[in-house]
């Protein structure tokens, strides 16, 4: 017997409507959730991102200024060696290797060097009585000498060398002092001490002298290059 269905088609249709409608509202609250979620992932990245990339602006900003502090103290420190070699030209106008270069050179046979030590000193101011003049004028003169002074303080600086060695006899002794009284950037060689010393059975005159570099020097390269060959041939010779 056939099943009759007493329910009108108006009332099937509009029922699977509903569904239909119902799952399309599940449907699209599942997209919208969705989409939602991934926009606040999206949100949650980007302010992320922002706050590495302030990071990252803020230690590129330090590393620029330790660069940029780098940079002047590297500057400051040419300067410093600009002027530390400007100072060492002005105070040491000729260089030591040549000033020992022209001690050896000067050497009498069997004369040795065993000690050598080279100060920088004011020069001795001469007790001169002052000229009375006005208060004017003497106080322009202070003036003026402060300003030479500070300007050739540096220049007029001495250089005493203390020269120590060993040598036969007093003969080579004063020779050696004849030969450095008659070079070219020694004066006031003079002599301190000599005094007898015995190594095992031979006897040996242990000598001090003094002297002060010439303070008006001015040798080229060829003089420096034969100061230096001397000293290389005397210290074959010996």
């Amino acid at each position: 017997m056939r099943n009759i269905n007493f329910v009108p088609d108006d009332y099937v249709q509009s029922g699977e409507s509903r569904r239909t409608n119902l799952v399309c509202l599940v449907l699209l609250a599942l997209v919208m959730t969705a989409l939602g979620g991934s926009f606040v992932t999206i949100k949650v990245r980007q302010r992320a991102c922002r706050a590495r990339e302030e990071l990252i602006n803020t230690r590129m900003a330090k590393i620029r200024q330790s660069i940029k502090q780098f940079e002047e103290l590297q500057m400051r420190r040419k300067a410093m060696m600009k002027t530390a070699l400007t100072t060492a030209e002005l105070l040491e106008p000729v260089p030591r290797s040549v000033v020992l270069a022209s001690l050896t050179n000067n050497l009498p046979p069997g004369v040795s060097l065993l000690k050598l030590n080279l100060i920088q000193k004011m020069p001795k101011q001469s007790s001169a009585k002052p000229v009375a003049t006005s208060k004017y004028k003497s106080a322009q003169a202070k003036s003026g000498a402060a300003e030479e002074s500070k300007l050739s303080q540096e220049k007029s600086l001495e250089t005493h060398i203390d020269i120590g060695g060993m040598a036969p006899s007093d003969l080579q002794v004063a020779d050696y002092i004849e030969r450095l009284s008659n070079s070219t950037l020694l004066e006031n060689v003079a002599l301190v001490e000599s005094k007898e010393y015995k190594i095992e059975e031979s006897t040996y005159r242990q000598f001090k002298l003094t002297a002060v570099l010439k303070n008006e020097v001015h040798l080229s390269a060829a003089d420096v290059d034969l100061i230096r060959s001397g000293a290389e041939e005397s210290i074959y010779r010996f």
